[in-house]
């Protein structure tokens, strides 16, 4: 059920060496530039799409 790399096991041998490494202080702000990272990701994968459609219509006029 819980086969390939991430078995549970695993992911809390992970959670505890990153526990070790950066201490429980750090961790929300670990968290928080995880988060803001993520969003900034999301957001330049939609910005081609946008570019996409202003040269579209720009191609249209």
């Amino acid at each position: 059920m819980f086969g390939g790399l991430f078995q549970p096991m695993h992911l809390i041998i992970i959670l505890a060496i990153v526990l070790i490494i950066f201490g429980p202080g750090k961790l929300p702000q670990l968290g928080g530039s995880i988060g803001k990272a993520i969003r900034g990701f999301k957001r330049e994968m939609n910005k081609p799409d946008e570019d996409t459609r202003e040269e579209t219509k720009r191609i249209e006029k």
